[in-house]
């Protein structure tokens, strides 16, 4: 692993843990055991290392994903097991690190916010259309507008304004809101399926 790759994942383990507003350059420096300057020889300053610890993020979750789109069986499968990856996510991250995102570093969040427009509704939509021809959804169901509704929705369960988490656990939101997608759009084979995997692995259901 190179230097900047260091830099990199060791300032987003930090901002995962303690949030990014907490979080200095000399902290990093010193997790790293390295010189600000050497440092400061990689990124010309924090905003700078926040988009790049974003974008190699980023990165790396499309990887994870397209990873269990494939070891999926069915449609059903794959959106849960993508629900599990982002509980397993969440429950890393500080809420603290979103919050400092979305006020002091905007366009970091702005660029998450795209990510989950375009890749997050791909998926979802592709995931919609496979599962019609695997009878698991309903015929009638259209991927382009339930994928939209997916991406607007899931933005919601980090709200503090609507869920603080003094009052709901991430877990419990996460696996409410795959059961409800999966409902709202199911055939009759389809919710068999889905309680098929409730049954055999608690696991993947979180």
């Amino acid at each position: 692993m190179d230097t900047k790759q260091k830099i990199l994942s060791s300032a987003a383990e930090l901002f995962m843990r303690y949030g990014i507003k907490s979080v200095s350059m000399d902290d990093i420096a010193r997790e790293l055991g390295i010189s600000k300057k050497t440092l400061y020889q990689v990124v010309d300053n924090k905003a700078e290392l926040i988009d790049e610890v974003i974008a190699q993020y980023l990165e790396g979750e499309e990887c994870s994903i397209e990873t269990i789109r494939k070891s999926a069986t069915d449609s059903i499968e794959e959106m849960l097991l993508i629900s599990a990856h982002v509980t397993q996510v969440m429950r890393q991250l500080r809420p603290a690190t979103i919050y400092d995102l979305q006020k002091y570093h905007k366009s970091a969040w702005m660029r998450i916010e795209g990510h989950h427009q375009e890749h997050v509704y791909k998926v979802v939509s592709d995931n919609i259309l496979a599962g019609i021809q695997q009878g698991l959804y309903r015929e009638e169901v259209d991927a382009d507008i339930i994928a939209r509704l997916y991406v607007s929705k899931s933005f919601v369960l980090v709200d503090e304004k609507i869920f603080p988490l003094k009052d709901f656990h991430r877990d419990k939101l996460l696996l409410e809101f795959i059961y409800y997608h999966i409902h709202g759009i199911a055939s009759a084979k389809g919710l068999e399926v889905l309680q098929k995997y409730k049954n055999q692995n608690t696991a993947i259901t979180g």
